[in-house]
């Protein structure tokens, strides 16, 4: 009975924990969504199956080359889909280098913090609840949009992060790779007060347990996706021993050992990698030394700085969106040169003076000591840009110039 009454408080302290969380980021969201910011989404109906009753949305380049890419991206609690394509650049990385979004949004209905349901197994099994309806939308991007199946990915935040350790287990043969934002490890939860546990306490378990999780998880046999881990050292919200268990699951799913391969620093910040008998890097785990919970972002004019800070979405001075796509092969030069790659859209920045980042420096004060890295000046990154030539290639491609 004393352990069954310290559990109930334990629970009750975790609830007390996240209600506070979800409160004052559903304040400062709500501040960095209004209606005046237009969002490039285009809502898609009609998809197939829905049981999860998620929405989908979609961002399509004006000018794709043939058999493109598809990034498939899952927001965090309280946010919803413009909110982060705003936020964390994906869309500006699209028109960059070609690729198609598609974005699936909860829906207040499901979740009255529009968290996917990632503790609940009738939501992340294959076939079946949420998972189910994020495969039916890929399914109609792919075919809509003449996807090469070899590259279509998937990355998320927080719960986002957590429902793509779903997908990737899940549907392992539709992914060439993922990437999972201060996330957790596949069926770390399957109720509510287990969620909380995995959040704010932890869950250790051997490599092999995680790994048996994914292997469970459908008949697949291999080849697996590759997998791209991040997470801030200052994350309060999901505990950053998270990552280390994420690493563990997908090493032990991919054959690999325990340990690195490489170490280095990137933009500041410490990366390993795990490579296979052949060499490729196949996982990568990036630490934000400092950072709170949320995606790293290094806002700014440069070719590698993307989207605009606000609640959950961190600037550090790195841009995970494009350390991501750059992880997974997307930004390799095309191997078709005429396909007419048009001048990237850079999403404006919110100034921090508007919008509170959560956590503040009172509630998280490793969160601002993060390293900055100096931004080049507007004048600087436009040097490495030739608009003419890039506009040129556009209209050639769209057939209004020879």
């Amino acid at each position: 009975m004393q352990r069954l009454g310290q559990m109930i408080r334990q629970l009750a302290h975790y609830r007390h924990q996240w209600e506070t969380v979800m409160d004052k980021s559903s304040a400062a969201s709500a501040a960095f969504e209004s209606p005046s910011a237009a969002s490039r989404l285009t809502e898609v109906t009609g998809f197939g199956s829905n049981p999860g009753n998620l929405r989908m949305l979609t961002y399509v380049p004006e000018i794709l080359p043939p058999s493109p890419g598809l990034v498939v991206v899952l927001h965090g609690c309280t946010q919803t889909a413009a909110g982060y394509d705003r936020g964390s650049g994906w869309s500006a990385l699209a028109d960059r280098y070609g690729f198609v979004l598609l974005y699936a949004e909860q829906q207040e209905a499901n979740n009255p913090n529009r968290c996917f349901n990632w503790f609940q197994l009738g939501d992340v099994e294959r076939d079946r609840g949420e998972a189910h309806s994020i495969r039916r939308m890929i399914e109609h991007a792919v075919q809509q949009h003449a996807v090469d199946r070899s590259r279509v990915f998937v990355t998320g935040l927080s719960a986002g992060g957590a429902m793509t350790s779903t997908m990737l287990a899940a549907y392992p043969e539709v992914f060439a790779g993922g990437a999972i934002i201060a996330g957790l490890p596949y069926r770390c939860a399957t109720s509510v007060p287990e969620a909380f546990e995995c959040m704010f306490q932890g869950q250790t378990r051997s490599a092999e347990e995680w790994g048996d999780l994914v292997r469970d998880a459908s008949s697949h046999k291999g080849p697996w996706p590759k997998v791209s881990v991040w997470h801030g050292s200052a994350d309060a919200t999901v505990k950053p021993m998270n990552a280390g268990e994420i690493i563990k699951q997908w090493t032990n799913v991919h054959g690999l050992q325990s340990g690195p391969s490489r170490s280095d620093t990137v933009d500041g910040y410490p990366r390993r990698a795990w490579t296979d008998a052949a060499g490729n890097e196949i996982i990568e785990e990036y630490v934000i030394t400092g950072m709170a919970h949320g995606t790293p972002l290094a806002v700014g004019n440069d070719e590698n700085s993307y989207g605009a800070a606000g609640p959950f979405l961190l600037d550090v001075g790195i841009s995970s969106s494009y350390r991501i796509a750059k992880f997974w092969g997307l930004t390799e030069p095309s191997e078709r040169e005429d396909w007419g790659r048009p001048a990237p859209k850079l999403v404006p920045q919110v100034s921090e003076a508007t919008v509170h980042v959560f956590p503040t420096a009172a509630e998280a004060p490793k969160a601002v000591a993060a390293p900055r890295k100096p931004q080049p000046s507007t004048q600087a990154a436009s040097s490495h840009l030739d608009i003419g030539s890039v506009i040129t290639k556009a209209l050639k491609a769209a057939g209004l110039m020879k």
